[in-house]
């Protein structure tokens, strides 16, 4: 029994000595993404374009409103043809409408997707040179989800973004 807990003993010690050169950071890639100069940008530029494509869509629904008055005051004295005809022609640009929407969303989403998506490939160069260098076992991504609670001195976000700006100046 003693030599069972000798064995036990001495893994124990082995785990705890290896768990002492686990070297743990995180970072909170949306700040990262949002505080460097290539976001900063990306969100100007969605900025101008979501506001570009939001007065188009606020003029197509204007015109969608009168054209909508104008057939509710002359619906009764349009005979029932006219009437069927300019309803469908109202129901016609209402679904144009709809999908110029959902359209405008999807422009919208793969224009982010596509400025992001180079800022996060340089920011997993940094962070995977910062990890080589200084030895970490493991970054994390910091979000409600993955990551609760965290010393804060484990926190890489600002070296990250810093060495990224570094990168983008050469």
């Amino acid at each position: 029994m003693k030599k069972h807990l000798v064995i036990l003993a001495a893994a124990l010690v082995g785990m705890a000595a290896s768990a002492a050169d686990v070297k743990i950071g995180y970072i909170d890639m949306q700040k990262a993404i949002q505080e460097t100069s290539a976001g900063k940008k990306a969100k100007k530029d969605l900025e101008e374009d979501f506001n570009k494509k939001k007065k188009e869509l606020e003029k197509k629904e204007a015109d969608l409103k009168k054209m909508n008055e104008d057939f509710e005051k002359k619906a009764m004295v349009l005979s029932d043809d006219v009437r069927g005809k300019k309803q469908q022609e109202l129901q016609t640009e209402m679904l144009k409408y709809r999908e110029l929407v959902g359209k405008s969303q999807m422009d919208i989403q793969k224009k982010e997707r596509d400025l992001t998506q180079p800022i996060i490939e340089g920011l997993r160069k940094v962070i995977t040179s910062i990890a080589e260098k200084d030895g970490f076992t493991v970054i994390l991504e910091r979000s409600e989800q993955s990551v609760l609670w965290a010393k804060k001195d484990i926190d890489l976000t600002d070296r990250v973004i810093q060495e990224f700006e570094k990168t983008k100046k050469k």
